[in-house]
């Protein structure tokens, strides 16, 4: 099971001329296809004057809900040239937008493919990569003098603490990589009230 993925962590700039017109292109870290609206919004209202504003966008480890957007550009020459580079990269998570601004002479439909091609390229080449972790919630209910017993597991698999009560029953919330969470359920489970 492959329980990890490849994304950015910073916004990537990239730039692109040709034959006057200029292609400006962003790579951003986005989890969820609502922040890929706002941020396109955001891009038309600031670039209000550009002739197109065309993007790809990949989204979950799975890498299974992606979108290309040509925005008026002939059918498949900025959208999937974008979308051919977040998947070059192996990246998920991310949005790539290409704003245009029209030089008045036609590129054509394979010079307007190198031309948003390159500039998603320059854009990703930009930002930071990074390798992050699938993870798995586990929940886990128990008495309060089996503390001890369930902080040593803790230790021991080094999850993420997510949230924690105490109370008559105690319980805990940890996140830990996927392919480790049966694990620590298990480990978990092994703990008996004998052990403190």
């Amino acid at each position: 099971m492959k329980d990890e993925f490849l994304t950015i962590s910073s916004t990537g700039e990239g730039y692109y001329t040709e034959k006057r017109s200029k292609f400006l292109a962003w790579a951003h870290h986005v989890e969820s296809a609502d922040e890929v609206k706002a941020l396109i919004a955001d891009y038309r209202k600031r670039y209000y004057d550009a002739r197109h504003v065309c993007y790809a966008y990949m989204l979950g480890p799975e890498r299974q809900e992606y979108r290309a957007n040509d925005d008026g550009e002939p059918s498949s020459t900025a959208g999937k040239p974008i979308l051919g580079q977040i998947n070059a990269a192996e990246l998920t998570d991310v949005l790539v937008v290409v704003v245009r601004y029209y030089g008045g002479v036609n590129l054509g439909t394979s010079g307007l493919i190198v031309a948003y091609r390159e500039a998603a390229a320059l854009a990703i080449a930009d930002a930071t990569k990074e390798t992050r972790q699938v993870e798995e919630l586990v929940n886990y209910d128990f008495p309060y003098p089996m503390m001890n017993s369930v902080m040593r597991v803790v230790k021991e698999m080094q999850p993420r603490i997510v949230s924690q009560s105490y109370d008559n029953t105690c319980r805990i919330t940890l996140a830990i990589r996927q392919s480790l969470a049966e694990q620590l359920r298990q480990k978990l489970a092994k703990l008996s009230f004998e052990d403190n």
